[in-house]
């Protein structure tokens, strides 16, 4: 097998890029840089030197001996300054040198999946916290990497094995007057056991927390949705005005608020009497997204108001909007009035239905094999 290198750290340049090789080579490519190989895992000031003895970097260099490695090979890391032309000069080194080459995406993990570093369920959990752009996501991602979700298996798998030989020996010894029948906690157990694994069904999955709480601003023409859903976005991502039917099409925004991400929709305004076959069909999608909501912000009257929605009103600063006496929240993009009651209703609400902090979140793969089970 190939010995692979790659960088391991941010894009350059920076303070400091750490370049891991892994493999069988990893030894003769430090020697071949260094001259010396230093004692295995202590941190040691090298000159790197190229094929014709020019000085390529001053780098820290880590000597570590597989299998007890991440990848469970013997590797390298090679601490060297963060520039561009430092990394590019390196790796141009290490690329000439026999059986290395450059690694592909995600090889390093799979290395050490294949070695038994981790299981398929870290590495998962790596994945999704190399993507992580919350701090929810960050939190669930890390309990999967941590091995979280893999030591619930074994549970599941020591609980399968005992009830499992209780049905063995009922097989094997029914004639033995002390083993006719399973006994009533076998039954027990084992519905206890089928109820824990609905339980994990019914949990939120992975993509809720990649995709974010779906925030749907609904309402007719000119209730203010898109002003909202710049107030929300705290930003210019809608064309707002004071004509009606100014929104024709679905608009969607994604934002991290309190650490859980939102994916706000501003929608065309609902009406039954459009003539217009572009706003037709701008309507014809609003109804398609209020459908796929998390949660509605209903901008309109309580007469049309969808089943589940949090009616609002907005243009609360103008004295000639609608009263709307039942309304849950005033608010006023202008003013700001009720927008901080309106940001901690959604922070609520998203809280509610996401994984906890630090809870497992299980992806298609994950959910399916427990489906199985």
């Amino acid at each position: 097998m190939d010995t692979i290198f790659a960088l391991s750290s941010g894009s350059p340049p920076a303070a400091i890029a750490i370049i891991r090789i892994s493999g069988a080579s990893a030894r003769s490519a430090l020697e071949s840089l260094t001259d010396t190989i230093p004692e295995p895992r202590y941190a040691t000031v090298r000159t790197l030197r190229g094929s014709v003895g020019e000085v390529l970097d001053e780098a820290l260099v880590l000597w570590l001996p597989g299998p007890n490695t991440v990848t469970g090979e013997d590797l390298v890391e090679l601490h060297c300054h963060g520039g561009r032309a430092v990394i590019v000069a390196i790796e141009a080194e290490l690329a000439k040198m026999p059986g290395l080459r450059k690694a592909e995406a995600g090889e390093f993990t799979r290395r050490a999946f294949a070695n038994g570093r981790i299981d398929l369920a870290e590495a998962e959990g790596l994945a999704d916290l190399l993507s992580a752009e919350t701090e929810l996501q960050r939190q669930s991602a890390l309990a999967m990497a941590g091995g979280a979700f893999s030591d619930q298996i074994r549970e599941w798998r020591d609980t399968i094995l005992r009830l499992s030989a209780q049905v063995e020996a009922t097989l094997d010894f029914s004639d033995e007057d002390d083993i006719s029948t399973l006994s009533d906690v076998f039954y027990a157990e084992s519905t206890e056991f089928a109820a824990t694994l609905r339980e994990w069904l019914d949990r939120p999955r992975i993509n809720k927390l990649q995709e974010g709480f779906r925030v749907v601003l609904a309402g007719p023409p000119n209730a203010g949705k898109s002003t909202l859903f710049n107030a929300l976005l705290e930003d210019e991502a809608a064309i707002t005005s004071a004509t009606a039917g100014t929104t024709r099409d679905v608009l969607e925004r994604s934002v991290s608020m309190a650490g859980i991400a939102f994916t706000f929709v501003d929608t065309a305004g609902l009406r039954s009497d459009s003539i217009d076959e572009i706003e037709t069909i701008g309507i014809g999608r609003a109804q398609q997204q209020v459908k796929k909501a998390d949660c509605i912000l209903w901008l309109g009257s309580t007469d049309d108001l969808p089943a589940g929605a949090f009616q609002i009103q907005a243009k609360s600063d103008l004295s000639s909007g609608d009263p709307k006496s039942s309304a849950r929240l005033k608010v006023s993009a202008v003013s700001g009035e009720g927008m901080e009651a309106l940001r901690h209703y959604l922070i609520e609400e998203a809280s509610r239905i996401l994984p906890k902090p630090g809870d497992v979140a299980l992806n298609a793969r994950q959910s399916a094999l427990i489906g199985k089970a």
